[in-house]
């Protein structure tokens, strides 16, 4: 039994068992002074601490917040974090004004990333998935998707998804595996794009399901990418199989991918910097949530964030996430995200949360286990070092976890501040 007391504010994020949407996304129901019990692993209660005091007994361990936040932790959505190599050349290239385009096109981007993944082994896979999962816990996600798409051949997009397991088995951090073998088209397919297209519909998605490696299918839908039709005869092959979708859309262009995802009903379409009304009102018809990226956008030195405020005034269930990945946004923090939202997509501080917690939860299907501090959930839970939940977007730049526990364990404490002297 653990039992958390002294906090300044417990956010639980609790309301209706669904995604929230309209005025629900504001709607992060902040207990004062809160504290909560923990049994088993999950919420056994949340409430104040007069509530919670007589529920304490000598056998529970307590741990004082010491009047700081405790926020569910966050959950995120769209993230690639299973790769070999950086792309810190390229990064500077785009300093001294090369394009994320042009870079790709001379054979960098994706491809380079795929080269090196290629030629890493498994063991390489998971020590470096390590590493960024210590990282994204420090930040305060406890729950992220991880997509393939890193190989683009049937071993190696397999050698990743089978990092992921390992990684899901190895590490406190929550992964939720997505297959996205139509990441890119590979350099020996490039003249000759229907064997690849057969390649994963009749050979890679068949022993991804067999093996049961992931949960969902993605496709990143774009003319230079994948088309229309070959995105939809992807998908509707992983849909067969038993896989959940979901789609890179309307990132670069105005592709038409959000009308896809509406046509599939897909679980989730995301980055949508494109997307235009007809396309937000297709999503909302069919039900699908969009994910949205602006930490791609930030680092790519674009401004054309997506409509989020379109998105919420017209009761789309919006998700944030970080497109963690080597190339494009290099970044596992979700509270820069809930800062960029804010600042480029004038989302509120709550608004932002919902976004990347309980509203991310429902869009890879964890909404009854994770993303609110509820009774009967997994706790899954950060203590963060501020004393208003509004801190953790506003002070950016700042790594607020101060401990973090997955399913009522301690996985991380930051237990040694820095040495500052007052010479004053």
């Amino acid at each position: 039994m653990l039992a958390v007391v002294n906090c300044s504010q417990v956010v639980t994020l609790g309301g209706a068992r669904r995604p929230r949407v309209g005025a629900e996304i504001s709607e992060i129901y902040i207990i004062e002074g809160g504290a909560r019990v923990v049994r088993g692993g999950r919420v056994e209660k949340v409430g104040t601490r007069v509530e919670i005091e007589p529920l304490i007994d000598s056998d529970c361990e307590v741990v004082d917040a010491g009047a700081r936040v405790v926020l569910p932790g966050f959950v995120d959505a769209h993230a690639h974090p299973v790769f070999a190599g950086t792309r810190a050349d390229e990064y500077e290239e785009r300093a001294r004004g090369a394009t994320y385009q042009e870079i790709a096109a001379r054979g960098g981007g994706i491809r380079s990333t795929v080269r090196r993944t290629r030629e890493a082994t498994l063991d390489d896979l998971v020590r470096a998935g390590k590493r960024y999962a210590e990282w994204i816990l420090r930040t305060g996600t406890t729950t992220v998707e991880a997509k393939s798409g890193y190989g683009l051949t049937t071993e190696d997009e397999l050698k990743i998804l089978r990092a992921v397991r390992r990684l899901n088995e190895e590490t406190p951090l929550q992964f939720v595996p997505t297959f996205l073998g139509a990441h890119d088209m590979p350099d020996e397919y490039r003249s000759r794009r229907e064997e690849y297209i057969k390649l994963l519909t009749e050979e890679m998605l068949p022993r991804v399901a067999a093996e049961r490696l992931a949960e969902y299918c993605d496709a990143f839908c774009e003319e230079r990418v994948f088309t229309l039709d070959e995105s939809r005869k992807i998908l509707e092959a992983a849909r067969s199989l038993g896989l959940g979708l979901r789609l890179h859309a309307d990132q670069l262009t105005l592709s038409g991918g959000a009308h896809l995802a509406a046509e599939l009903r897909a679980a989730t379409a995301d980055h949508l910097e494109h997307t235009d009304t007809s396309g937000i009102k297709a999503l909302k018809a069919a039900g699908v949530q969009p994910v949205l990226l602006p930490g791609s956008v930030y680092a790519l030195g674009s401004s054309r964030y997506p409509q989020a405020r379109e998105m919420i005034e017209n009761g789309l269930a919006v998700v944030l996430a970080t497109d963690f990945n080597p190339g494009s946004s290099p970044t596992p923090s979700v509270p820069m995200i809930l800062s960029l939202a804010s600042t480029h997509m004038k989302m509120t501080p709550a608004e932002s949360l919902t976004a990347a917690t309980i509203n991310a939860a429902y869009s890879l299907g964890r909404g009854n286990e994770v993303g609110s501090i509820e009774e009967g959930k997994r706790a899954d839970f950060v203590i963060h070092d501020c004393m208003d939940y509004r801190e953790v977007a506003y002070f950016f730049g700042v790594e607020h976890a101060h401990e973090v526990f997955v399913g009522g364990r301690r996985v991380f404490r930051r237990d040694r501040p820095a040495n500052i002297q007052d010479n004053g």
